[in-house]
């Protein structure tokens, strides 16, 4: 299986390169796991599906507590067809994949409810796309039931779903949505974006 993500992080403020730069050490106890490629428009992380979250929350969580309004816009995607397989991006832990639909809405909850909170309060949207042949709906449905228990459910928009909470239980919501939907070895795929210390929360 191949699992990665696209991401890219934005500071608004004069000095955004420091604080991306400062920000990148939150996510050095992750580069023995990754493979990880910058160019001019985003930086690849190629690596274990359970662990981009958590390194592009760290990352995040570091720019934000700068206090400036800081953006992060990520695809993340897992069992992509057009991709080699990649031993680098081995699950950690067995996969909850044999589990029914509604064991595993159980699982992510209790994943969420046991993420450290840090402190950060944030807000973001995303859509889940499970592709391929299958049951892709009843996943999706199954995902949102998830969500509107997670405890950091906001609101329903078009094309798209909005959490708001602390930045720990936010991912780790992203991270489930992520991980416990879609066909085991199919093709998943999640767009989100998320945003701390915006100067117009609403």
């Amino acid at each position: 299986m191949f699992s990665g993500a696209q991401i890219s992080l934005y500071a608004m403020c004069d000095d955004f390169v420091g604080v991306i730069l400062r920000a990148l050490s939150a996510i050095d106890p992750y580069r023995p796991n990754f493979r990880i490629e910058t160019d001019d428009i985003s930086t690849l992380i190629v690596g274990p599906p359970e662990q981009l979250f958590p390194a592009m929350r760290d990352l995040f969580a570091s720019a934000a507590a700068s206090g400036v309004h800081c953006v992060l816009s990520a695809t993340v995607s897992r069992g992509c067809p057009g991709e080699p397989d990649d031993p680098i991006c081995t699950p950690i832990s067995g996969s909850s994949h044999d589990l029914s639909l509604a064991q595993r809405i159980g699982v992510a909850r209790a994943h969420v409810d046991s993420a450290k909170k840090l402190g950060q309060e944030v807000a973001a949207q995303f859509s889940l796309y499970p592709l391929g042949e299958g049951h892709h709906m009843d996943e999706i449905y199954g995902c949102i039931d998830f969500l509107k228990t997670s405890g950091v459910f906001d609101r329903s928009k078009n094309f798209c779903t909005k959490l708001r909470g602390d930045s720990g239980p936010v991912f780790a919501t992203l991270s489930e949505a992520f991980l416990r939907f879609g066909a085991p070895q199919g093709h998943v795929a999640l767009d989100f974006t998320v945003s701390a210390n915006s100067p117009s929360p609403c």
